[in-house]
């Protein structure tokens, strides 16, 4: 089981940020499943969205999109308000991250989880907190 994030979700879903990375990922969350915050679905429909919009992506594509992940086994755990005020708050503070990504840190780290990431910011933030970064 690891946890993703929506750069690595997103990636799996447009062509031109597929990558091999990616797609190991996908092949491990459809093998072991995943964890995710609460936000997660909606910061990936958001960016199917945008995609959409920018045509990018087809409207029937994004609503096939969102079938094929919602058949993964992605357990989807809710944030508590004083894990968003003290925990994930506080690494977002120290890792210069925003509240949504400094969520996947946590999660990972208190759940003892590899982290699967293609953002760059948070990814350097996964390694300097010692959190295994997925493979």
């Amino acid at each position: 089981m690891i946890v993703i994030d929506a750069s690595v979700t997103l990636a799996w879903c447009l062509r031109d940020e597929a990558s091999d990375y990616a797609n190991t990922i996908l092949d491990r969350v459809a093998n072991e499943g995943a964890v995710v915050p609460a936000h997660w679905p909606l910061e990936v429909a958001n960016g199917l969205l945008v995609a959409e919009r920018r045509g990018r992506l087809e409207a029937d594509l994004v609503d096939e999109i969102g079938r094929t992940l919602a058949a993964l086994a992605v357990d989807i755990r809710p944030v508590e308000l004083s894990t968003a005020f003290w925990g994930v708050l506080q690494a977002a503070r120290k890792h210069g991250l925003s509240e949504y990504d400094a969520a996947y840190l946590d999660l990972s780290a208190t759940r003892e989880l590899p982290l699967a990431t293609i953002d760059a910011r948070l990814l350097a933030a996964a390694q300097q907190s010692g959190i295994e970064i997925a493979s």
